[in-house]
């Protein structure tokens, strides 16, 4: 019970006054896309750029902490995919859209917060490290993914500036390339810019909450229910348990496993959401599973911070 009040609770009364006040009127609808915008666009992307320099890459890049949490990720999407298609009987790209609700856990804007809440900011590298390469890889199979089933006249090669534009144009993949830049190449940057991106970071997780909360209410669970319950169920038991398995087989230390877990037991992200409506398909049930999930998480997180090391 401590675990749930001490560090899941708060997280998401920050979400859930979030969905109140909008819902209740007391922050206008429209003033929400401008504060996930400055969220996503300049406090987020502080916050990695800042972690990301200043991480210790020999330990915070460990391949068997990327391999558990993107190997059963990868499985996910595959087990999403062909449920919705063979199963729930839904046309291709509908398919690929749930498959990839099912890929795309909410890394930072909750993974990162009840880790740090649970064991320290000291305790985050493995989550910046998860973080650094979740968007590019997550859209890179996706947006892949979605071409081929299309299959408008165009050939995969023809995609692969589409894929690229997708990525790139992006301001979190922008400065966690920046950052790497840093790191990699010993520059330091001066005091006073790094201040700055300080304060910016630290408006990051609290704006983003507030904002992730409002961005819910806009959402009604609507569409197939059994659908939407294979989409939970593969997101906050599927994904974990499998990290977990891998994770104990690569002989994961205990920090690593901790944040390979948590960020895997998490509500798809909204960016599940935008990567269907991008595409127009299977949006009610997409919208519908990351406010149904995000809802059941308060719980589920508890079950897999009482059970971790």
């Amino acid at each position: 019970m401590r675990s749930l009040l001490d560090v899941v609770l708060p997280v998401f009364l920050v979400l859930g006054f979030g969905y109140l006040a909008v819902w209740r009127g007391w922050f206008q609808d429209s003033w929400i896309d401008g504060l996930m915008r400055f969220a996503q666009n300049f406090a987020i992307p502080c916050l990695l750029f800042q972690s990301i320099s200043r991480l210790d890459l020999s330990q915070g890049l460990d391949p068997a902490l990327l391999i558990s949490f993107y190997a059963a990720a990868i499985i996910c999407f595959l087990a999403g995919l062909l449920g919705a298609r063979h199963v729930f009987a839904r046309p291709w790209p509908d398919a690929v859209a749930i498959g990839f609700v099912c890929l795309f856990s909410n890394s930072l804007l909750l993974g990162v917060p009840i880790t740090e809440r649970a064991w320290g900011a000291q305790a985050l590298a493995g989550n910046i490290a998860i973080i650094a390469i979740h968007s590019p890889l997550c859209y890179g199979i996706g947006i892949t993914a979605m071409e081929i089933a299309l299959n408008a006249g165009r050939s995969l090669r023809q995609a692969v500036p589409r894929i690229l534009r997708a990525m790139f144009r992006n301001a979190m993949v922008l400065a966690i390339l920046a950052g790497f830049a840093v790191n990699l190449s010993g520059l330091t940057v001066p005091p006073m810019i790094g201040d700055a991106a300080d304060m910016m970071a630290r408006a990051a997780l609290p704006a983003a909450l507030f904002g992730l909360g409002g961005t819910l209410w806009r959402y009604r669970p609507e569409g197939d229910m059994r659908t939407i319950a294979m989409i939970v169920a593969i997101s906050l038991v599927v994904h974990p348990a499998l990290t977990w398995g891998l994770g104990r087989a690569l002989a994961l230390d205990t920090a690593a496993f901790r944040s390979a877990v948590i960020t895997a037991a998490m509500a798809p992200g909204i960016n599940a959401y935008l990567f269907a409506n991008m595409y127009g398909v299977a949006r009610r049930v997409v919208a519908s599973s990351v406010l149904v999930a995000t809802g059941a998480t308060m719980l589920t997180a508890w079950f897999w911070l009482t059970v971790l090391p």
